[in-house]
């Protein structure tokens, strides 16, 4: 499929410091791309400028045939949706409330059937009368993903297929909850939406992105499918940690950390 998103030579500077420097990224409906990399290599600040939230200091960013700049916030949110990676919300809005918010203000009665089935996809159907602030911080970012599946549905019944990104999604769920939400943004890519996650877990990246992004200190250190991109070279030199690649039985590639490097000295 065509790209839904396309990056050139994107970059973000302050003062001295390039938080992203001259990032080239195509995502295609259809695909799910995992951007992964150490602590500070600019992952959510790229994922920004992807979302037309933060304007590149250099670059640009296509969403669609259009520079994204271009997009009117309500033509924005008709095409991506986009899960930030902290949301706080202190108001008692019940967890029904919050995930209809992905509506932008459309019908209630006729999107019913879109909130319900976001609700019973995250496992919140019995808690769509709780009030959000009394949920422990995984229900409530399992609420938020609902919202934006939502959003991604209500955009995409009048559009086509949408983009989806996700800023470290899975950072608050257990074990069964994080697998749960990559599988569902891995459905969306099945059925043509474009999928952009940053994740933590490199092995859950290389079980479910098509491609992966390898960012460090702000550039592009690779882009490639799972086998090329993660190899036990890179991560030792890039997270400073040795680990053994082996494979499970139906052939994905997964991690077994072993050792932990030498810190490198602070640059002066």
């Amino acid at each position: 499929m065509s790209a839904i998103l396309g990056a050139r030579a994107v970059s973000l500077a302050v003062g001295r410091a390039r938080l992203v420097d001259g990032v080239d990224l195509d995502i295609a409906g259809g695909e799910m791309v995992a951007i992964v990399g150490p602590n500070g290599a600019g992952k959510s600040t790229l994922l920004r400028m992807l979302s037309g939230d933060l304007r590149p200091t250099a670059g640009s960013v296509a969403l669609g045939s259009r520079d994204i700049r271009s997009w009117s916030p309500r033509e924005l949110a008709e095409r991506r949706a986009m899960l930030s990676q902290h949301v706080h919300v202190t108001f008692p809005f019940t967890v029904e409330e919050i995930v209809g918010m992905g509506t932008g203000g459309r019908s209630r009665a006729a999107l019913n059937p879109v909130i319900e089935q976001a609700l019973q996809e995250v496992g919140l159907g019995r808690f769509r009368d709780r009030q959000l602030p009394t949920l422990s911080g995984g229900e409530q970012q399992r609420a938020h993903f609902a919202r934006v599946l939502v959003q991604l549905a209500c955009g995409e019944a009048m559009n086509g297929p949408g983009l989806l990104l996700l800023d470290e999604p899975t950072s608050s769920l257990d074990l069964r909850h994080q697998i749960d939400l990559v599988e569902s943004a891995r459905r969306r890519a099945e059925r043509g939406t474009a999928v952009v996650a940053i994740l933590h877990d490199l092995n859950l990246a290389m079980r479910f992105a098509d491609r992966i992004a390898l960012l460090h200190r702000g550039r592009l250190a690779a882009l490639g499918d799972r086998r090329t991109t993660i190899t036990s070279e890179r991560i030792r030199e890039l997270f400073e940690v040795d680990v053994a690649i082996r494979h499970t039985d139906d052939g994905v590639p997964y991690l077994l950390p072993q050792t932990m490097q030498p810190a490198a000295p602070a640059p002066r």
